[in-house]
């Protein structure tokens, strides 16, 4: 069965491009468009879509206002289209923190190229968001493009050796904000540095790292290059640039790169737990949390061989088990645990009980 998609955005050009590259994707039908919410509640007592891939800003009804009457009537997986604007990136974080699962964004120019551009991940975050659903499987596909791995970024080699400093490496990706949120407001300043991929588009991570920030203990922005890892503090890596632990004397230091999609993200979990496997060794915790895909599993299973502790988010607990179920098939995670539990195990790390 495909995955029945409703396009609520009020640029018919955007409906347009949308339909005709979504239809184009295997296991994915577009079953109708709205140039508001208005004319999608109508049509979706019709037919129920999968997914809803949902515009902001539009006439009669905003999207916050119609995901939160989504949400709170019949739960429906809704992947928010977004304009790459520091005011775009705000208003999408009220959208994630009210349901959405994940973003795709829309430039103001050139448009239908940039979408076709986008295909491929395109059509990964809309699986993604039907994987949300607990009785939605969907499709294998062959991927458009080739897969890379953490070395076009960095080699791998043998950690240095042990020292007191801790530092906690978490990746995440589809449910991962809600995730994170739920996470970090439960641990004090005491905690050991924390460095964080969340699969997000650029000019996102920042109001992201914000609205963190006004909600925790401790303190949550988004990473700079050469910027120091220090206790009490979650660095998110920035959108569309890999973020790399580095060792520096006593020091742990962040690098910002660029370089090619790897596991097909940028910024890559498995870049990130490659350079905490080798920079940190047995003094990190790894954990990977709710997302699509396998990005994540061969960097932590690298984590775990240099000495990490190293931890993966339970089934039940995650919105998509994907990047979590396929680091414990690799043999990566020590040990699975529930969401509830991850804080526990971060102050655990800061106190040496790992």
């Amino acid at each position: 069965m495909p995955i029945n998609v409703l396009i609520v955005d009020d640029s018919a050009v955007v409906r347009k491009t949308l339909t005709e590259l979504l239809n184009a994707c295997f296991g994915v039908k577009v079953i109708d468009s709205a140039a508001d919410p208005i004319f999608a509640m109508k049509k979706m007592k019709n037919q129920w879509p999968d997914v809803i891939v949902l515009d902001i800003e539009m006439p009669r009804m905003d999207g916050i206002s119609f995901l939160r009457k989504i949400m709170a009537e019949h739960p429906t997986p809704v992947v928010i289209c977004s304009t790459l604007t520091e005011k775009g990136a705000q208003v999408t974080m009220q959208a994630l923190s009210s349901g959405a699962v994940d973003i795709i964004t829309k430039p103001k120019m050139d448009l239908k190229g940039f979408l076709q551009e986008s295909k491929t991940l395109l059509q990964d975050t809309i699986k993604a968001a039907a994987a949300a659903k607990l009785s939605k499987t969907s499709t294998k596909h062959k991927p458009v493009q080739p897969k890379m791995d953490a070395d076009v970024i960095l080699a791998s080699k043998k950690p240095m050796v042990r020292t007191t400093d801790h530092v906690v490496a978490i990746g995440t990706s589809t449910g991962g904000t809600q995730a994170l949120e739920k996470v970090l407001t439960r641990l004090p300043s005491t905690v050991p540095g924390i460095v964080i991929v969340q699969h997000m588009p650029e000019q996102f991570t920042a109001a992201f790292a914000k609205r963190l920030d006004s909600l925790c203990d401790i303190r949550v922005k988004e990473a700079e290059n050469n910027e120091r890892v220090i206790s009490g503090v979650a660095l998110i890596a920035n959108g569309g640039k890999h973020m790399l632990l580095r060792r520096n004397g006593a020091q742990y230091q962040i690098e910002l790169k660029d370089g090619p999609l790897v596991s097909r993200h940028r910024p890559s979990v498995d870049v990130l737990f490659r350079s905490v496997a080798n920079s940190a060794g047995s003094n990190a915790l790894g954990i990977i949390m709710t997302g699509m895909g396998d990005d994540g599993a061969h960097g932590l299973k690298e984590m775990r061989e240099a000495g990490a502790y190293t931890i993966g988010q339970n089934e039940s607990s995650c919105v998509v088990y994907g990047m979590p179920k396929e680091a414990y098939k690799l043999g990566a995670v020590t040990k699975e645990v529930a969401l509830a539990k991850i804080p526990e195990f971060i102050m655990g790390a800061g106190l040496g009980n790992l």
